[in-house]
C-alpha cells in the first residue's frame, strides 16, 4: 500500500513513470522500506500479540488484506498503463 502511494506521489510530484522511479535507484529504497516495515510488523508478534486480538470491526484483519490486494492490483495497472501509454499517467 506504501508502494502504491509512494509511487503516485513521485509520480504526480516528479512526473517520472514507475519504470523511470526503479532504475533512478528506486531498488533499494524498495529494499529498505521492505525490511523496516517487516521487522516492524513481527516485534508485536515476537511479543506474543496476536493480529485477531487488536483487530477493530474497521481495521480488522481482513480489511488490511483487501486494501493490500487492491493496492498491488493498482500499483500493476499503472506499471501496465504506463508501459502501453509509453509515459507517465500524468
Amino acid at each position: 500500500m506504501i508502494g502504491f502511494v509512494a509511487a503516485i506521489a513521485v509520480e504526480l510530484s516528479k512526473g517520472e513513470d514507475v519504470f523511470a522511479q526503479i532504475s533512478n535507484g528506486g531498488i533499494p529504497w524498495f529494499l529498505l522500506t521492505t525490511g523496516v516495515l517487516s521487522v516492524a510488523s513481527l516485534i508485536p508478534l515476537s511479543n506474543g500479540v496476536s493480529v485477531e486480538s487488536k483487530s477493530k470491526p474497521f481495521w480488522s484483519s481482513d480489511a488490511e488484506m483487501l486494501n493490500g490486494r487492491f493496492a498491488m492490483l493498482g500499483l500493476v495497472a499503472l506499471a501496465l498503463t504506463e508501459f502501453v501509454k509509453g509515459g507517465a499517467l500524468v
